[in-house]
């Protein structure tokens, strides 16, 4: 029995003795996790838009043409009626404040509405009534710029340059002075371009932003074909539109292609 309790005295001073060690060395800390990189703002992406235009057109021009006597004041209500817009584009978004982007749009057909009230020796003797339509193929590079973020709306600004082919189409010329319809056929040309954009957006997801824009675009200028008259007589006169510009409403969505970053949560440090 003596011998068992020599035992159990010198066990238990051997547990004392090795806690008393433990508890002189330094505790390990917990395993370190590091906080996730920040959010990437820059990155790919695609745009779609449609809209509707305001347009109009500061003056027709017949180069080389003039009748002794004749005069005709700026043209009566000359301008278009509204027609839809459909576009799409590429672009990168370099930091959370600065973004580019390549665009192209067709932009529907517009019907030409303008009536000349035409002198001669400073007496009307009748009006011009012109009627066609107008279309387009826009193609712009557009910078923006993001002024900040308030309750998830970012309003933005912006400018683009490039090059609009301008389709003139079905163009008549109604001349009550001659008593004749004088008609074109349907001619594109290729004009400078260049818009100035505002709006604001919205990020629906991490990867999906939703855009209400006005634009201010000028495309440059127009042409039809050569003028033939009623009785097939063409002089290879053609109608020059000067100065077309569109203030553009548009709706736009713009896609993310980078994907979105999923961090995994640290475990679970529970006291044993």
């Amino acid at each position: 029995m003596r011998h068992l309790k020599y035992l159990l005295a010198a066990t238990a001073a051997s547990l004392l003795s090795t806690a008393a060690l433990a508890a002189d060395l330094p505790i390990a800390p917990p395993p370190a996790y590091a906080p996730p990189p920040p959010a990437d703002f820059g990155g790919w992406y695609l745009r779609g838009d449609i809209g509707m235009s305001n347009q109009s057109v500061k003056r027709l021009d017949t180069p080389g043409y003039h009748d002794p006597g004749i005069t005709v004041p700026r043209t009566n209500g000359l301008g278009f009626d509204s027609a839809g817009i459909y576009g799409v584009g590429v672009g990168y978004r370099f930091n959370n404040w600065f973004r580019a982007d390549l665009t192209g749009e067709y932009r529907g057909k517009a019907n030409l509405h303008g009536l000349d009230i035409v002198s001669f020796n400073g007496n009307v003797i009748g009006t011009d009534e012109y009627h066609g339509s107008k279309s387009e193929w826009l193609f712009l590079a557009n910078a923006y710029v993001d002024l900040g973020t308030w309750w998830c709306v970012t309003p933005f600004i912006g400018a683009g340059v490039g090059m609009s082919r301008n389709t003139i189409s079905g163009f008549q010329d109604i001349n009550t002075p001659n008593l004749s319809v004088a008609f074109a056929p349907d001619a594109s040309k290729w004009s400078f371009a260049w818009a100035a954009h505002a709006g604001l957006a919205y990020k629906v997801t991490p990867s999906t932003t939703i855009e209400l824009a006005y634009r201010y675009v000028d495309l440059g200028n127009g042409s039809t074909g050569a003028l033939t008259n009623y009785f097939g007589f063409t002089r290879g006169r053609t109608i020059e539109f000067k100065d077309i510009t569109s203030q553009d409403v548009r709706l736009g969505v713009r896609w993310s292609l980078e994907p979105t970053p999923v961090y995994a949560p640290p475990p679970l440090i529970t006291k044993g």
